[in-house]
Protein backbone atom coordinates (compact mmCIF):
# COMPACT_ATOMS: atom_id res chain seq x y z
CA UNK A 1 0.00 0.00 0.00
CA UNK A 2 1.50 3.46 -0.75
CA UNK A 3 2.11 6.43 1.01
CA UNK A 4 -0.60 8.64 -1.15
CA UNK A 5 -3.60 6.01 -0.19
CA UNK A 6 -2.12 5.51 4.15
CA UNK A 7 -2.31 9.83 3.94
CA UNK A 8 -5.74 9.81 1.68
CA UNK A 9 -7.15 6.82 4.70
CA UNK A 10 -5.95 8.56 7.72
CA UNK A 11 -7.83 11.79 5.76
CA UNK A 12 -11.05 9.51 5.96
CA UNK A 13 -10.12 8.47 9.37
CA UNK A 14 -9.98 11.92 10.18
CA UNK A 15 -13.48 13.00 9.00
CA UNK A 16 -15.14 9.97 10.10
CA UNK A 17 -13.83 11.34 14.19
CA UNK A 18 -14.00 15.42 13.68
CA UNK A 19 -16.96 16.23 11.76
CA UNK A 20 -20.42 15.59 11.47
CA UNK A 21 -21.38 13.34 8.21
CA UNK A 22 -24.06 13.07 6.32
CA UNK A 23 -25.16 9.71 4.88
CA UNK A 24 -23.26 10.34 1.23
CA UNK A 25 -20.22 11.13 2.87
CA UNK A 26 -20.40 8.13 5.27
CA UNK A 27 -21.00 5.70 2.18
CA UNK A 28 -17.84 7.10 0.38
CA UNK A 29 -16.11 6.36 3.95
CA UNK A 30 -17.42 2.82 3.80
CA UNK A 31 -16.76 2.15 0.47
CA UNK A 32 -13.05 3.43 1.19
CA UNK A 33 -12.72 1.37 4.59
CA UNK A 34 -14.17 -1.94 2.74
CA UNK A 35 -11.25 -1.12 0.14
CA UNK A 36 -9.10 -1.26 2.55
CA UNK A 37 -10.18 -4.18 4.12
CA UNK A 38 -10.21 -6.14 0.76
CA UNK A 39 -6.51 -5.12 0.26
CA UNK A 40 -5.55 -6.07 3.98
CA UNK A 41 -7.29 -9.43 3.86
CA UNK A 42 -5.56 -10.17 0.32
CA UNK A 43 -2.35 -9.06 1.70
CA UNK A 44 -2.44 -11.24 5.00
CA UNK A 45 -3.60 -14.34 2.93
CA UNK A 46 -0.85 -14.11 0.76
CA UNK A 47 1.54 -13.46 3.70
CA UNK A 48 0.15 -16.50 5.49
CA UNK A 49 0.13 -18.42 2.53
CA UNK A 50 4.01 -17.72 2.10
CA UNK A 51 5.08 -18.42 5.62
CA UNK A 52 3.37 -21.72 5.64
CA UNK A 53 4.54 -22.77 2.52
CA UNK A 54 7.67 -22.33 3.83
CA UNK A 55 7.67 -23.63 7.08
CA UNK A 56 5.84 -27.05 5.14
CA UNK A 57 9.04 -26.75 2.44
CA UNK A 58 11.70 -26.40 5.55
CA UNK A 59 9.77 -29.19 7.90
CA UNK A 60 10.04 -31.86 5.05
CA UNK A 61 13.37 -30.73 4.28
CA UNK A 62 14.20 -31.26 7.97
CA UNK A 63 12.26 -33.85 7.90
CA UNK A 64 14.15 -35.88 4.92
CA UNK A 65 17.38 -34.84 5.18
CA UNK A 66 18.41 -37.65 8.11
CA UNK A 67 16.65 -39.72 5.93
CA UNK A 68 18.86 -38.93 2.63
CA UNK A 69 22.28 -40.89 2.61
CA UNK A 70 22.27 -43.46 -0.27
CA UNK A 71 23.88 -45.89 2.60
CA UNK A 72 20.61 -45.81 4.66
CA UNK A 73 18.24 -48.59 4.54
CA UNK A 74 15.31 -48.69 1.64
CA UNK A 75 11.98 -47.56 2.95
CA UNK A 76 9.84 -44.87 3.23
CA UNK A 77 9.54 -42.16 6.39
CA UNK A 78 6.25 -40.57 5.94
CA UNK A 79 4.96 -37.18 6.82
CA UNK A 80 6.76 -34.49 8.87
CA UNK A 81 6.88 -35.12 12.52
CA UNK A 82 4.14 -37.99 12.55
CA UNK A 83 6.19 -40.31 10.25
CA UNK A 84 4.28 -43.49 9.63
CA UNK A 85 3.33 -43.25 13.18
CA UNK A 86 -0.62 -43.71 12.19
CA UNK A 87 -0.11 -46.18 9.53
CA UNK A 88 2.06 -48.15 12.45
CA UNK A 89 -1.03 -47.81 15.00
CA UNK A 90 -3.78 -48.25 12.16
CA UNK A 91 -2.36 -51.52 11.65
CA UNK A 92 -3.01 -52.82 14.65
CA UNK A 93 -6.31 -51.26 15.28
CA UNK A 94 -7.16 -53.20 12.22
CA UNK A 95 -6.35 -55.99 13.74
CA UNK A 96 -3.31 -57.05 11.49
CA UNK A 97 -0.26 -55.06 13.07
CA UNK A 98 2.16 -57.92 11.63
CA UNK A 99 1.06 -56.55 8.19
CA UNK A 100 3.38 -53.55 8.81
CA UNK A 101 6.55 -54.92 8.88
CA UNK A 102 5.56 -57.85 6.55
CA UNK A 103 5.09 -55.76 3.52
CA UNK A 104 7.97 -53.50 4.21
CA UNK A 105 10.08 -56.36 4.68
CA UNK A 106 8.47 -57.55 1.13
CA UNK A 107 8.81 -54.05 -1.00
CA UNK A 108 11.75 -52.90 0.49
CA UNK A 109 13.73 -55.41 2.38
CA UNK A 110 13.53 -58.51 4.66
CA UNK A 111 16.61 -57.98 6.42
CA UNK A 112 15.94 -54.16 7.28
CA UNK A 113 14.33 -51.20 6.35
CA UNK A 114 13.82 -47.35 7.73
CA UNK A 115 10.65 -45.41 8.63
CA UNK A 116 9.63 -43.33 11.19
CA UNK A 117 7.93 -44.10 14.56
CA UNK A 118 6.59 -41.52 16.93
CA UNK A 119 8.14 -38.89 15.12
CA UNK A 120 11.77 -40.63 14.92
CA UNK A 121 14.39 -42.03 12.72
CA UNK A 122 13.73 -45.85 12.72
CA UNK A 123 15.71 -48.74 11.18
CA UNK A 124 13.80 -52.36 11.63
CA UNK A 125 15.88 -55.19 11.63
CA UNK A 126 13.61 -57.93 10.71
CA UNK A 127 14.61 -61.98 11.13
CA UNK A 128 16.48 -63.67 13.20
CA UNK A 129 19.66 -62.33 12.30
CA UNK A 130 17.95 -59.18 13.40
CA UNK A 131 16.79 -60.17 16.72
CA UNK A 132 20.06 -61.61 17.52
CA UNK A 133 22.15 -58.54 16.31
CA UNK A 134 20.18 -56.19 18.86
CA UNK A 135 19.81 -58.62 21.64
CA UNK A 136 23.92 -59.57 21.40
CA UNK A 137 24.78 -56.01 21.21
CA UNK A 138 22.62 -54.76 24.11
CA UNK A 139 25.31 -51.94 25.84
CA UNK A 140 27.77 -52.39 23.28
CA UNK A 141 25.78 -50.67 20.00
CA UNK A 142 22.52 -49.88 20.87
CA UNK A 143 21.02 -48.70 24.82
CA UNK A 144 17.52 -49.53 25.73
CA UNK A 145 15.25 -46.37 24.78
CA UNK A 146 11.59 -45.31 25.44
CA UNK A 147 9.09 -43.31 23.27
CA UNK A 148 8.35 -40.06 24.77
CA UNK A 149 5.06 -41.44 25.63
CA UNK A 150 6.83 -43.31 28.14
CA UNK A 151 8.83 -40.63 29.75
CA UNK A 152 5.91 -38.20 30.13
CA UNK A 153 3.47 -41.13 32.32
CA UNK A 154 6.81 -41.77 34.03
CA UNK A 155 8.90 -38.78 34.51
CA UNK A 156 11.76 -40.56 36.93
CA UNK A 157 12.49 -42.84 34.18
CA UNK A 158 15.55 -39.93 33.50
CA UNK A 159 18.65 -41.83 32.53
CA UNK A 160 17.05 -45.00 30.69
CA UNK A 161 20.56 -46.47 30.76
CA UNK A 162 20.87 -46.43 34.61
CA UNK A 163 17.40 -47.05 35.63
CA UNK A 164 17.05 -50.67 33.95
CA UNK A 165 20.30 -51.26 35.60
CA UNK A 166 19.17 -50.74 38.84
CA UNK A 167 15.70 -52.49 38.43
CA UNK A 168 17.73 -55.44 36.73
CA UNK A 169 19.69 -55.52 40.14
CA UNK A 170 16.49 -55.58 42.19
CA UNK A 171 14.53 -57.65 40.36
CA UNK A 172 16.03 -61.38 39.97
CA UNK A 173 15.43 -62.37 43.20
CA UNK A 174 11.93 -62.13 43.11
CA UNK A 175 11.75 -63.61 39.58
CA UNK A 176 13.90 -66.45 39.54
CA UNK A 177 12.46 -70.05 40.22
CA UNK A 178 13.42 -70.91 43.33
CA UNK A 179 11.57 -67.43 44.32
CA UNK A 180 8.69 -68.31 42.05
CA UNK A 181 8.26 -71.57 43.70
CA UNK A 182 6.92 -69.72 46.91
CA UNK A 183 4.15 -67.27 44.44
CA UNK A 184 2.60 -70.48 43.10
CA UNK A 185 -0.31 -71.46 46.12
CA UNK A 186 -1.00 -67.82 46.29
CA UNK A 187 -1.96 -67.44 43.07
CA UNK A 188 -4.12 -70.39 43.00
CA UNK A 189 -5.88 -69.41 46.15
CA UNK A 190 -6.84 -65.95 44.62
CA UNK A 191 -8.27 -67.45 41.19
CA UNK A 192 -10.00 -69.83 43.21
CA UNK A 193 -11.64 -66.61 45.05
CA UNK A 194 -11.39 -65.03 41.30
CA UNK A 195 -13.82 -67.93 39.82
CA UNK A 196 -15.83 -68.37 42.99
CA UNK A 197 -16.91 -64.57 42.70
CA UNK A 198 -16.76 -63.71 39.12
CA UNK A 199 -17.50 -67.07 36.95
CA UNK A 200 -19.71 -70.02 38.85
CA UNK A 201 -22.78 -69.57 38.76
CA UNK A 202 -22.94 -67.16 36.20
CA UNK A 203 -24.09 -68.61 32.34
CA UNK A 204 -22.49 -66.14 30.45
CA UNK A 205 -18.95 -64.21 31.22
CA UNK A 206 -17.21 -61.41 29.13
CA UNK A 207 -13.60 -62.63 29.52
CA UNK A 208 -11.20 -59.73 28.79
CA UNK A 209 -12.31 -57.63 31.91
CA UNK A 210 -12.08 -60.60 34.06
CA UNK A 211 -8.72 -61.51 32.80
CA UNK A 212 -7.82 -58.35 33.72
CA UNK A 213 -8.98 -58.72 37.36
CA UNK A 214 -7.52 -61.74 38.01
CA UNK A 215 -3.91 -61.04 37.09
CA UNK A 216 -4.47 -57.24 38.65
CA UNK A 217 -4.99 -58.90 41.59
CA UNK A 218 -2.44 -61.34 41.80
CA UNK A 219 0.15 -58.03 40.64
CA UNK A 220 -1.33 -56.24 43.81
CA UNK A 221 -0.98 -59.20 45.97
CA UNK A 222 2.82 -60.04 45.08
CA UNK A 223 4.28 -57.13 44.47
CA UNK A 224 2.02 -54.56 47.13
CA UNK A 225 0.31 -57.50 49.45
CA UNK A 226 -3.04 -55.75 48.63
CA UNK A 227 -5.36 -57.96 49.93
CA UNK A 228 -8.60 -56.28 49.84
CA UNK A 229 -10.58 -56.72 46.11
CA UNK A 230 -12.77 -53.60 47.30
CA UNK A 231 -9.08 -51.22 47.01
CA UNK A 232 -7.40 -53.20 43.92
CA UNK A 233 -10.82 -52.75 41.59
CA UNK A 234 -10.52 -49.12 42.13
CA UNK A 235 -7.46 -49.20 40.06
CA UNK A 236 -8.07 -51.61 37.54
CA UNK A 237 -9.47 -49.18 34.68
CA UNK A 238 -7.05 -46.10 35.44
CA UNK A 239 -4.32 -48.46 34.76
CA UNK A 240 -6.49 -49.66 31.54
CA UNK A 241 -5.71 -46.06 30.78
CA UNK A 242 -2.40 -45.77 31.41
CA UNK A 243 -1.91 -48.96 28.99
CA UNK A 244 -3.54 -47.59 26.29
CA UNK A 245 -1.27 -44.28 26.11
CA UNK A 246 2.11 -45.99 26.24
CA UNK A 247 2.94 -46.26 23.14
CA UNK A 248 1.06 -43.85 21.28
CA UNK A 249 1.09 -40.48 19.74
CA UNK A 250 2.02 -38.29 23.15
CA UNK A 251 -0.62 -35.44 22.55
CA UNK A 252 -1.80 -33.97 25.83
CA UNK A 253 -5.26 -32.48 24.23
CA UNK A 254 -8.92 -32.95 26.17
CA UNK A 255 -10.50 -36.37 24.68
CA UNK A 256 -7.55 -37.58 23.90
CA UNK A 257 -6.22 -41.38 25.06
CA UNK A 258 -3.04 -39.89 25.86
CA UNK A 259 -4.29 -37.10 27.74
CA UNK A 260 -6.81 -39.68 29.78
CA UNK A 261 -3.71 -42.12 30.77
CA UNK A 262 -1.57 -38.73 31.68
CA UNK A 263 -4.67 -38.12 34.12
CA UNK A 264 -4.86 -41.89 35.20
CA UNK A 265 -0.67 -41.86 35.87
CA UNK A 266 -1.32 -38.81 38.15
CA UNK A 267 -3.79 -40.83 39.99
CA UNK A 268 -2.44 -43.78 40.77
CA UNK A 269 0.63 -42.00 41.40
CA UNK A 270 -1.03 -40.06 44.29
CA UNK A 271 -1.88 -43.54 45.47
CA UNK A 272 0.49 -45.80 45.03
CA UNK A 273 2.35 -42.73 46.89
CA UNK A 274 0.65 -42.95 49.90
CA UNK A 275 1.13 -46.42 49.78
CA UNK A 276 4.78 -45.95 50.09
CA UNK A 277 5.02 -43.39 52.47
CA UNK A 278 2.73 -45.69 54.80
CA UNK A 279 5.00 -48.69 54.11
CA UNK A 280 8.18 -46.37 54.30
CA UNK A 281 6.61 -46.09 57.72
CA UNK A 282 5.97 -49.76 58.95
CA UNK A 283 9.28 -50.65 57.92
CA UNK A 284 10.98 -47.84 60.03
CA UNK A 285 8.95 -49.67 62.99
CA UNK A 286 9.39 -53.03 62.22
CA UNK A 287 6.06 -53.71 61.82
CA UNK A 288 6.74 -55.69 58.14
CA UNK A 289 7.65 -59.74 58.84
CA UNK A 290 10.90 -59.78 57.18
CA UNK A 291 9.56 -62.86 54.87
CA UNK A 292 6.13 -60.91 53.89
CA UNK A 293 8.44 -58.12 52.13
CA UNK A 294 7.35 -57.98 48.76
CA UNK A 295 8.78 -55.92 45.80
CA UNK A 296 7.79 -52.61 47.10
CA UNK A 297 10.04 -53.80 50.71
CA UNK A 298 12.72 -54.11 48.73
CA UNK A 299 12.88 -51.37 46.82
CA UNK A 300 12.20 -48.86 49.48
CA UNK A 301 15.23 -50.79 51.98
CA UNK A 302 17.38 -51.38 49.10
CA UNK A 303 20.68 -49.15 48.42
CA UNK A 304 22.75 -48.21 45.28
CA UNK A 305 26.46 -48.34 45.17
CA UNK A 306 26.71 -44.88 46.56
CA UNK A 307 24.82 -45.54 49.45
CA UNK A 308 21.38 -44.08 48.29
CA UNK A 309 18.04 -45.22 48.91
CA UNK A 310 15.75 -44.95 45.54
CA UNK A 311 13.42 -41.95 45.72
CA UNK A 312 10.26 -42.38 46.85
CA UNK A 313 8.88 -40.79 43.05
CA UNK A 314 11.24 -43.02 41.43
CA UNK A 315 9.88 -45.79 43.09
CA UNK A 316 6.42 -45.34 42.34
CA UNK A 317 7.34 -44.90 38.63
CA UNK A 318 8.80 -48.55 38.81
CA UNK A 319 5.76 -49.82 40.82
CA UNK A 320 3.26 -48.61 38.20
CA UNK A 321 5.53 -50.23 35.96
CA UNK A 322 5.76 -53.73 37.23
CA UNK A 323 1.51 -53.29 37.65
CA UNK A 324 1.38 -52.24 34.20
CA UNK A 325 3.60 -55.44 32.57
CA UNK A 326 2.60 -58.13 35.34
CA UNK A 327 -1.13 -58.06 34.48
CA UNK A 328 -1.41 -56.41 31.22
CA UNK A 329 0.18 -58.60 29.08
CA UNK A 330 -0.97 -61.92 31.22
CA UNK A 331 -4.55 -60.91 30.75
CA UNK A 332 -4.31 -60.73 26.91
CA UNK A 333 -3.08 -63.58 26.26
CA UNK A 334 -5.47 -65.40 28.73
CA UNK A 335 -8.31 -64.04 26.44
CA UNK A 336 -6.85 -64.84 23.26
CA UNK A 337 -6.11 -68.44 24.92
CA UNK A 338 -9.78 -68.92 25.64
CA UNK A 339 -10.53 -67.65 22.30
CA UNK A 340 -8.72 -70.38 21.07
CA UNK A 341 -9.92 -73.13 23.01
CA UNK A 342 -13.59 -72.75 21.98
CA UNK A 343 -12.79 -72.69 18.77
CA UNK A 344 -10.14 -75.91 18.68
CA UNK A 345 -12.30 -78.55 20.49
CA UNK A 346 -9.54 -81.36 19.93
CA UNK A 347 -6.89 -78.83 21.65
CA UNK A 348 -9.52 -78.28 24.46
CA UNK A 349 -9.99 -81.93 25.33
CA UNK A 350 -6.02 -82.57 25.58
CA UNK A 351 -5.30 -79.73 27.86
CA UNK A 352 -8.40 -81.14 29.96
CA UNK A 353 -6.93 -84.44 30.16
CA UNK A 354 -3.48 -82.97 31.47
CA UNK A 355 -5.30 -80.73 34.11
CA UNK A 356 -7.83 -83.07 34.91
CA UNK A 357 -4.88 -85.80 35.75
CA UNK A 358 -3.52 -82.83 38.31
CA UNK A 359 -6.89 -81.84 39.70
CA UNK A 360 -7.68 -85.80 40.75
CA UNK A 361 -4.10 -85.83 42.04
CA UNK A 362 -4.92 -83.16 44.84
CA UNK A 363 -5.97 -83.88 48.27
CA UNK A 364 -9.13 -81.57 49.01
CA UNK A 365 -8.13 -77.89 49.78
CA UNK A 366 -4.71 -78.33 48.38
CA UNK A 367 -3.51 -75.67 45.98
CA UNK A 368 -1.18 -76.01 43.06
CA UNK A 369 2.56 -76.70 43.69
CA UNK A 370 5.69 -76.55 41.50
CA UNK A 371 5.44 -80.13 40.30
CA UNK A 372 2.08 -79.56 38.58
CA UNK A 373 3.26 -76.66 36.98
CA UNK A 374 5.85 -78.80 35.33
CA UNK A 375 3.40 -81.77 34.59
CA UNK A 376 0.99 -78.48 32.27
CA UNK A 377 3.59 -79.33 29.60
CA UNK A 378 1.05 -79.33 26.53
CA UNK A 379 -1.03 -76.79 28.17
CA UNK A 380 1.87 -74.21 27.77
CA UNK A 381 2.58 -75.48 24.17
CA UNK A 382 -0.98 -74.05 23.83
CA UNK A 383 -0.22 -70.85 25.40
CA UNK A 384 3.41 -70.63 23.64
CA UNK A 385 1.33 -71.24 20.06
CA UNK A 386 -1.05 -68.19 21.38
CA UNK A 387 1.88 -66.20 22.19
CA UNK A 388 3.70 -66.78 18.64
CA UNK A 389 0.25 -65.70 16.92
CA UNK A 390 -0.44 -62.90 19.09
CA UNK A 391 2.40 -61.83 21.02
CA UNK A 392 1.52 -58.89 23.89
CA UNK A 393 5.25 -57.05 22.42
CA UNK A 394 5.10 -56.17 19.30
CA UNK A 395 8.04 -54.66 19.05
CA UNK A 396 10.92 -53.45 20.92
CA UNK A 397 12.90 -50.04 20.38
CA UNK A 398 17.17 -49.45 21.01
CA UNK A 399 19.28 -46.61 20.50
CA UNK A 400 22.21 -46.54 18.10
CA UNK A 401 25.16 -46.13 20.51
CA UNK A 402 27.39 -45.26 17.72
CA UNK A 403 27.12 -45.00 13.93
CA UNK A 404 26.98 -49.11 13.27
CA UNK A 405 26.42 -51.14 10.14
CA UNK A 406 23.99 -53.42 9.64
CA UNK A 407 23.20 -56.38 6.75
CA UNK A 408 25.10 -53.86 4.64
CA UNK A 409 23.30 -51.03 5.57
CA UNK A 410 24.19 -47.65 7.58
CA UNK A 411 22.66 -46.93 10.73
CA UNK A 412 23.31 -43.68 11.75
CA UNK A 413 24.07 -42.92 16.02
CA UNK A 414 21.27 -41.81 17.45
CA UNK A 415 18.51 -43.77 15.49
CA UNK A 416 16.51 -46.25 16.75
CA UNK A 417 16.36 -49.78 16.10
CA UNK A 418 13.18 -51.88 16.38
CA UNK A 419 12.79 -55.80 16.51
CA UNK A 420 9.49 -57.03 15.36
CA UNK A 421 8.40 -60.56 16.78
CA UNK A 422 6.23 -60.77 13.60
CA UNK A 423 9.34 -60.71 11.15
CA UNK A 424 9.48 -64.33 12.47
CA UNK A 425 6.83 -65.33 14.29
CA UNK A 426 4.87 -65.26 10.54
CA UNK A 427 7.50 -66.22 8.25
CA UNK A 428 7.54 -69.93 7.12
CA UNK A 429 10.88 -69.97 6.99
CA UNK A 430 10.77 -70.12 10.70
CA UNK A 431 7.62 -71.65 11.17
CA UNK A 432 6.22 -73.87 9.06
CA UNK A 433 1.95 -72.61 7.89
CA UNK A 434 2.75 -69.78 10.19
CA UNK A 435 -0.82 -68.75 10.32
CA UNK A 436 -2.42 -72.13 11.57
CA UNK A 437 -2.47 -72.10 14.86
CA UNK A 438 -0.72 -75.89 15.66
CA UNK A 439 0.53 -76.11 19.78
CA UNK A 440 3.01 -79.64 18.55
CA UNK A 441 5.30 -76.98 16.76
CA UNK A 442 6.41 -76.21 20.44
CA UNK A 443 7.35 -80.61 21.39
CA UNK A 444 10.62 -81.92 20.98
CA UNK A 445 13.29 -78.85 20.71
CA UNK A 446 10.96 -76.21 19.74
CA UNK A 447 11.99 -73.21 17.67
CA UNK A 448 15.07 -72.44 16.16
CA UNK A 449 16.91 -69.72 18.55
CA UNK A 450 16.04 -65.92 17.82
CA UNK A 451 12.93 -66.85 16.04
CA UNK A 452 10.60 -66.94 18.96
CA UNK A 453 10.63 -63.71 21.02
CA UNK A 454 7.11 -62.98 22.40
CA UNK A 455 9.33 -61.96 25.86
CA UNK A 456 12.25 -60.30 24.06
CA UNK A 457 15.64 -61.75 24.20
CA UNK A 458 19.15 -60.90 25.34
CA UNK A 459 20.35 -59.36 28.24
CA UNK A 460 16.99 -57.24 28.06
CA UNK A 461 14.40 -60.15 27.60
CA UNK A 462 11.32 -59.65 30.22
CA UNK A 463 12.39 -60.64 33.29
CA UNK A 464 9.20 -61.54 34.04
CA UNK A 465 8.47 -64.49 31.38
CA UNK A 466 8.77 -67.03 34.45
CA UNK A 467 6.08 -65.03 36.43
CA UNK A 468 3.44 -64.77 33.41
CA UNK A 469 3.98 -68.49 32.91
CA UNK A 470 2.68 -69.31 36.07
CA UNK A 471 -0.11 -67.11 36.00
CA UNK A 472 -1.36 -68.64 32.61
CA UNK A 473 -1.02 -71.59 33.58
CA UNK A 474 -3.07 -71.11 37.00
CA UNK A 475 -5.43 -69.52 35.51
CA UNK A 476 -5.52 -72.45 32.46
CA UNK A 477 -6.05 -74.91 35.62
CA UNK A 478 -8.89 -73.28 37.44
CA UNK A 479 -10.94 -72.46 34.28
CA UNK A 480 -10.32 -75.94 32.23
CA UNK A 481 -11.27 -78.16 35.16
CA UNK A 482 -14.58 -75.82 35.91
CA UNK A 483 -16.32 -75.34 32.58
CA UNK A 484 -16.47 -75.89 28.42
CA UNK A 485 -17.61 -72.88 26.71
CA UNK A 486 -18.56 -71.32 23.37
CA UNK A 487 -18.03 -68.11 21.78
CA UNK A 488 -21.56 -65.64 21.78
CA UNK A 489 -19.63 -63.55 19.15
CA UNK A 490 -18.42 -66.01 16.50
CA UNK A 491 -16.50 -64.10 14.42
CA UNK A 492 -15.26 -61.26 16.58
CA UNK A 493 -12.51 -59.68 15.55
CA UNK A 494 -8.92 -59.16 17.14
CA UNK A 495 -7.47 -55.41 17.86
CA UNK A 496 -4.20 -54.15 19.13
CA UNK A 497 -4.39 -50.96 21.36
CA UNK A 498 -1.39 -51.93 21.67
CA UNK A 499 -2.36 -55.40 23.39
CA UNK A 500 -4.29 -57.84 20.98
CA UNK A 501 -7.57 -58.20 22.69
CA UNK A 502 -11.53 -58.87 21.52
CA UNK A 503 -13.32 -55.86 19.66
CA UNK A 504 -16.20 -56.71 22.45
CA UNK A 505 -14.13 -58.68 25.26
CA UNK A 506 -15.24 -62.12 24.39
CA UNK A 507 -18.11 -62.74 25.47
CA UNK A 508 -18.72 -66.21 26.01
CA UNK A 509 -21.52 -69.20 27.13
CA UNK A 510 -20.13 -71.29 30.33
CA UNK A 511 -21.12 -75.02 30.99
CA UNK A 512 -19.95 -76.38 34.01
CA UNK A 513 -18.02 -80.20 33.65
CA UNK A 514 -21.39 -81.90 35.62
CA UNK A 515 -23.54 -81.43 32.80
CA UNK A 516 -21.04 -83.16 30.49
CA UNK A 517 -18.91 -84.69 32.20
CA UNK A 518 -19.69 -87.70 30.52
CA UNK A 519 -19.12 -86.52 27.05
CA UNK A 520 -15.52 -85.64 27.50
Amino acid sequence: MTSASIKGNSCILADLLLFPINPQHLQDIIDSMGLILSHSSLLLAFVVTFVVTIQIFLCRRRHRSPFSSPKLPPGTVGWPLVGETLQFLSAGWKGHPESFVLNRMSKFSSECFKTSIIGVPTAFACGAAGNKFLFSNEGKLVSVWWPDSVKKLFPTTGDQIESAKRMRRLLPQFFKPEALQGYIGNMDDIAQRHFASHWDNHPQVTVFPLAKRYTFWVACQLFLSMEDPKHIELLVEPFEHISSGVIGIPVDLPGTQFNRAIKASKMVREKLGAITKQRKHDLAKNNVHPEARDILSHMLVSIDEDGQHMDELEIVDKIMGLLIGGHDTASSTITILVKFLAEYPQVYVLVYKEQMEIARSKAPGELLNWYDIQQMKYSWNVACEVLRLFPPLQVGFREAIHDLTYSSFQVPKGWKLCWSAHSTHYDPNCFSEPQKFDPTRFEGKGPAPYTYIPFGGGPRMCPGKEYARLEILVFMHNIVKRFRWEKLLPEEKITFNPLPSPVSGLPIRLTPHDKYHSNI
